[in-house]
């Protein structure tokens, strides 16, 4: 038989964003349902870094704990099913479950988050998110003064390489074919003492995910601690393109200031928003947009 709900606000996805959204939202007793699948972008990640107070936190205990303080505000509930329909339009929308649950609100917030597109050669998987990073911000620090590469070509490399040189002089740009510098960009790279390494990369050499060798097409093997790397990505979920959200062209959820998608009453925030892909501004997005939900709805008063 079919479940139905009626709520305020239906959050999809219960990671960061969705959670400090359904904070604010619970902490002004509106009344919301948060579905999550389970699937955090930065579950493979050991530890999360830059969230004040949470240095180095395992992102598991992070969301334990988070699910934890919302789930204290009675008017808050999680369910850990997945959205597969929706319809509607401002002050009535309608969402379908997995499960066969019908839920209606009146506002909704995708925070849905990305799903990184890895390299489909043995070891990018096993070894993302732990020694095959995105961000030397995140994870930079763990790696200084150690053997490090990124995988990029041109331009992009070479502004890559010049970050990268703040935490480490033991750099390789794996260019994975032919480079595609200038003269004075190879240049630039010899003056600097950055390795080019042009030979395609065949696998990554690990244990447990910990990177130890970069293996190349013709047998080379290069010695590596981590490696950067700037992988696709894609929308964890397609609903808000069914409900005709507009898109960057970089892919990811057109939002205003106020975290408002080109639909009404359609709220977006974290990663599937922007290329920052942080704990810490995911929480920030989430509150951002929870007061935001908040203000809208006292509007049918």
């Amino acid at each position: 038989m079919e479940q139905q709900l009626t709520v305020e606000v239906i959050i999809i996805g219960g990671s960061y964003a969705g959670l400090s959204a359904a904070l604010a939202l619970g902490r002004a007793l509106r009344r919301v349902l948060v579905l999550d699948s389970g699937q955090p972008c930065n579950r493979p990640t050991p530890h999360a870094h830059n969230f004040l107070t949470r240095d180095g936190t395992a992102p598991a205990e992070l969301a334990a704990q988070a699910r934890a303080q919302v789930l204290a505000y009675p008017t808050v509930q999680l369910l850990p099913e997945t959205a597969v329909a929706a319809r509607g339009s401002d002050g009535d929308f309608t969402l379908t479950t997995d499960t066969g649950r019908v839920v209606r609100a009146g506002k909704l917030l995708f925070a849905t988050g990305v799903r990184d597109q890895l390299p489909a050669r043995p070891g990018f998987a096993e070894c993302w998110g732990i020694s095959v990073i995105h961000c030397p911000y995140c994870h930079g620090y763990e790696y200084h003064h150690q053997p490090t590469g990124t995988l990029l070509n041109g331009e992009a490399a070479l502004e890559h390489a010049r970050l990268l040189r703040q935490w480490t002089d033991q750099l390789t740009i794996f260019t994975d074919g032919p480079a595609t510098f200038s003269p004075g960009q190879w240049a630039q790279l010899a003056g600097a003492g950055i390795e080019v390494e042009e030979t395609p990369v065949r696998e990554l050499r690990h244990q447990a995910g910990q990177l130890t060798h970069v293996a190349l097409l013709d047998g080379r093997q290069v010695p590596l601690a981590a490696l950067y790397l700037r992988p696709g990505m894609e929308q964890h979920c397609l609903l808000p393109r069914d409900l005709g959200c507009a898109y960057t062209e970089a892919g990811y959820l057109q939002v205003d200031g106020m975290q408002k998608t080109s639909v009404p009453g359609i709220y977006a925030a974290g990663d599937a928003t922007m290329p920052m892909r942080a704990v810490s501004m995911a929480v920030a997005g989430g509150t951002m947009v929870g007061a935001a939900l908040n203000a809208e709805l006292l509007l049918s008063w």
